[in-house]
């Protein structure tokens, strides 16, 4: 579980990314939860875009892309989601501590 400081410090490392993947009408698949686990390890934080024409409910999606991948959801706004998870191989990111 992430404090408060901790998310604050990530959202604001995840203010300049570009969403790496879209979320479309057709929602979330396991195809797509697979490329967003492989992405997570490498980078440990990334945004999702849902675009416009997604019919499922975006916190939802949200939830769902954080317990599929077993990553963190560190914010959901408008609908840009920022998760994040410690890399196993690829540690870049030094969280703060409390």
């Amino acid at each position: 579980m992430l404090t408060g400081k901790q998310k604050r410090y990530l959202r604001s490392m995840a203010h300049h990314l570009d969403p790496v993947f879209q979320i479309g009408k057709n929602g979330t698949n396991e195809h797509l939860m697979r490329h967003i686990n492989d992405a997570i390890e490498k980078r440990e934080l990334m945004k999702v875009q849902i675009l416009n024409n997604c019919l499922d409910d975006k916190h939802e999606i949200a939830e769902e892309l954080a317990a599929e991948t077993g990553s963190e959801l560190v914010q959901l706004i408008g609908s840009t989601i920022i998760l994040y998870k410690e890399s196993r191989d690829h540690k870049q990111i030094e969280l703060p501590r409390g």
